[in-house]
Formats: structure tokens, sequence, C-alpha cells
């Protein structure tokens, strides 16, 4: 065999190894995908419960807290990926984030390892990151930070918009992004039913309350850190396929490359016994 057909035959076998890394990995993608999806229902009853606790609370006669001045401060999450491979899903995350950035006191805090190195990429500042999950089972400790730090600043100073940021899984070809807002909370969609037996409670109806708002927050981050995990691996999918494409077809190039050239060397071999043949008569 010749040294061209050995090389085609050596590119041949990596791209039939790539090719099966690359299905491993859409493989992966596509059960975390799934598995975080399967998560949702749960996240969502969750919230239905926090949410009647605080109709009951507001139905006991505890108000809304008063609203942060006008001029007050500006948060934004982003929910980035944690891993690559994901085509421009971090890229639409920041294009989104942009337009909130421009306005005047508005803080970044950014989960996302990939996230955080596009950002930088572009040199936007954020004031707190933090990597994203990697599994779907790091989402409740991922979202205790992220509301740990949101609270820590709301402490410290007024803030009057927070929103989060993130992608959902869908079947499109292109990616979805959402923008929700955490603050100033709505308080309007849950049910205040009043009952003629008022609640028992050991804590003041205010302080109360102020916790129940804290713990919907808490599982609102988890449903968008859930979505944004299931949107990042459907991304991934879809870039294992392209990239899957991609190698099949360098390989129907490489087996037409090695045929072409095996029928040469034949034709060459052929010719060259025939003129031996020719010059011995």
């Amino acid at each position: 065999m010749s040294g061209k057909l050995s090389e085609i035959e050596s590119r041949s076998a990596t791209a039939r190894q790539l090719d099966a890394v690359i299905g491993a990995m859409r493989g992966i993608a596509a059960a975390r995908s799934r598995e975080a999806q399967k998560r949702l229902p749960g996240i969502r009853s969750s919230a239905s419960t926090v949410g009647a606790a605080i109709g009951a609370v507001l139905a006991h006669g505890a108000g809304a807290p008063a609203r942060a001045p006008a001029d007050a401060a500006q948060i934004a999450i982003a929910l980035c990926a944690e891993q690559g491979f994901v085509g421009a899903f971090n890229e639409q995350i920041l294009d989104h984030v942009l337009p909130r950035l421009a306005t005047a006191h508005c803080e970044l805090l950014l989960v996302g390892t990939r996230g955080g190195i596009a950002a930088s990429g572009r040199h936007l500042a954020f004031a707190w990151s933090s990597p994203a999950a990697s599994h779907a089972d790091d989402v409740p400790a991922l979202a205790n930070r992220i509301t740990d730090a949101l609270y820590g600043r709301l402490e410290r100073r007024a803030v009057t918009n927070v929103t989060v940021i993130h992608a959902v899984p869908g079947i499109a070809a292109h990616i979805e992004i959402v923008e929700h807002r955490l603050i100033p909370f709505d308080f309007s969609r849950f049910e205040v039913a009043r009952s003629s037996q008022p609640p028992l409670l050991t804590l003041p109806a205010g302080r109360l309350l102020a916790g129940l708002v804290e713990a919907y927050v808490y599982v609102e981050l988890c449903e968008a850190l859930m979505l944004s995990f299931a949107a990042e691996n459907e991304a991934r999918v879809r870039a294992m396929l392209a990239a899957r494409a991609n190698v099949k077809e360098t390989l129907e190039a490489l087996t037409q490359n090695y045929r072409q050239v095996r029928q040469d060397e034949i034709t060459a071999d052929i010719v060259e016994l025939a003129a031996g043949a020719a010059s011995a008569v």
C-alpha cells in the first residue's frame, strides 16, 4: 500500500473516532435535557405551594412592601452556558442583556463559565459570577447562591427592578430567550382567599410575607436555571448534529479519494505490467 493510501486511511480512522465522540456527546446532552425538563413539574408544584401561603398571609392582612424609588438601581441576572459546543448560545444571551446594561445603575450578575469568557471578550463588566449547573442536581444549590447574592445587594441598596434572562428549550432551530421579572414582586398573581378562621402565625405577618417572597424568588430561580440547563443541552445537541454532518461529508470525500487513488495505482500497475510484457516479446 502506498504512503498516500495509508495517509487517507489514517485520516478516515480519525474521522470515524471523532464521529463516535460526537455521537456520545449528543446522547449525553439529549439525556440531560430530558432529565432537566422532568424536574420542572416538581419545581412548579413548589411554587404553587409557596404562592398559596403568600395568598393566605395577604388574606390575613399583611400588606405588600413599599416599592423602591424610581431612580434606584437595577439588576440583571444572565444565565449562560457552563460548557462549550453550544453555538451562539452565550452570544444571544448577552445580546439580550445589552439593552439592560445601557440603562443607568444596572448591575449584571452572570452565571456560566463560558458566558463569563464571552462577556470578558466583549468587555462587559459583571458584579458577581458563578459557574452554572453541570447536572440537574446542581440547580438547587446554585439557585441558593444566586438568591443569597441577590438579597445581599437588596439589603445594601434600593433596587427598583430585578430580571433574570435565560434561554428556554424548544423544538425550534434557533435559541429562544426570555426575560422574567423577579422584582418588583407581583402580588396580584396570587389568589387571596379570606377564611373565617385566620391562619396560625408564629411570626409577624410582614416578616413572614418577606420570607415567603424570598422563597418564591428562589423557586423562580430554580425554574429559570432548570430551563436554561435544558436549553443549553439542546443547543449542544444541535451543534453536535451539525458537527456530525460535517464529519460524514469528510468521510465520504475521503472514501471517494481513497477509491480514486487506489484505482489510479491499479491502473499504473497494469500499465507497467503490460509495458514489461511487451518489451519481453
